[in-house]
């Protein structure tokens, strides 16, 4: 009863060495990329830094304890969470919408399908830099229509105070990621066979129900690789609040990322910025692995 697993060892041993030669490159590009800068990250975090970046010695856990020690952390990280949440959520909805539209056949739906990629082909830092002179209070055209109409009586600071910009941040990230989202959940409804859809129509289903009991489930895979890229991508996203919120003084619209460039940048803090480094790390592990085990495709529940 023993010889089996005990034979089969050799052979799993000997598959995996004939397995190496293809495989091997592809460990030797995730050493070099992820687990070498992950692992130097978190020994620079024990490590005691001048601010041109020169190694004074082991500082044990004090960046940690200086980190934790800073005020603004605590609302740093809630705002940290709501980004995420709120650009993640929104986008995967708007994305759905749209992409149950595309998926219909009208008349100029390639040209539209094409307009739908213009945000994500376009550069980030400029994209959002037109969002900032459009809400600009003095000389904003979004700002002179919402006077023109009567919905304001001057110019409205949008990115001047921490709380409008951060909502206005959001606005914007949401629409830079809606391209991507919204082919990707486009690709997974072009999988479904159209039988599906059929099926629940002769049983007298309505276009609701067909979405959510038979689409929806089949877009389990889609969604879920739409969110977790989007996870990360706004999770580590500077560029969009930098520009809008990054003149504004002190923590209001701050993420551990925006946090993380102004220690180095201002504060010119490096040992700190790398204990946040690996807080920020850890945290967007465990966000994924959270995720990965409430969304799990439906061949494995049952298991």
């Amino acid at each position: 009863m023993t010889s089996a697993p005990a034979a089969s060892t050799p052979r799993r041993s000997m598959a995996t060495l004939r397995a190496l030669p293809w495989i091997g490159p592809a460990l030797v590009l995730i050493a070099a990329i992820v687990a070498f800068p992950a692992a130097y990250m978190i020994w620079t975090s024990t490590r005691k830094l001048t601010s041109y970046g020169q190694d004074l010695g082991p500082a044990g856990m004090a960046n940690y304890r200086r980190l934790f020690g800073r005020n603004e952390l605590a609302d740093v990280l809630a705002h940290t969470v709501l980004w995420v949440v709120a650009v993640v959520l929104i986008t995967l909805v708007l994305s759905a919408a749209l992409a149950q539209f595309l998926n219909k056949d009208f008349p100029g739906r390639i040209a539209v399908r094409l307009a739908v990629l213009v945000p994500w082909a376009a550069s980030v830092v400029m994209t959002t830099t037109i969002f900032a002179y459009m809400l600009d209070p003095d000389v904003g055209i979004a700002n002179r229509f919402l006077v023109d109409i009567g919905v304001l009586h001057r110019g409205f600071g949008f990115t001047k105070q921490a709380g409008p910009a951060f909502l206005v941040a959001i606005g914007v990230a949401v629409f830079v990621s809606i391209p991507f989202t919204t082919y990707t959940i486009l690709a997974g409804l072009q999988s479904i066979p159209a039988e599906v859809g059929e099926a629940g129509r002769v049983d007298g289903a309505g276009a609701w129900q067909r979405y959510r009991y038979l689409t929806l489930p089949q877009l389990r895979p889609a969604i879920a690789v739409a969110a977790i890229i989007n996870i990360i991508n706004v999770f580590n996203s500077l560029p969009i609040l930098q520009v809008l919120t990054g003149s504004i003084a002190g923590f209001g619209a701050d993420t551990t990322t925006t946090l993380t460039y102004k220690l180095i940048q201002q504060n010119q803090q490096l040992d700190t910025a790398a204990a946040l480094s690996v807080l920020n790390f850890v945290l967007i592990a465990v966000i994924i692995v959270i995720y990965m085990k409430l969304i799990r495709p439906a061949g494995e529940e049952a298991r």
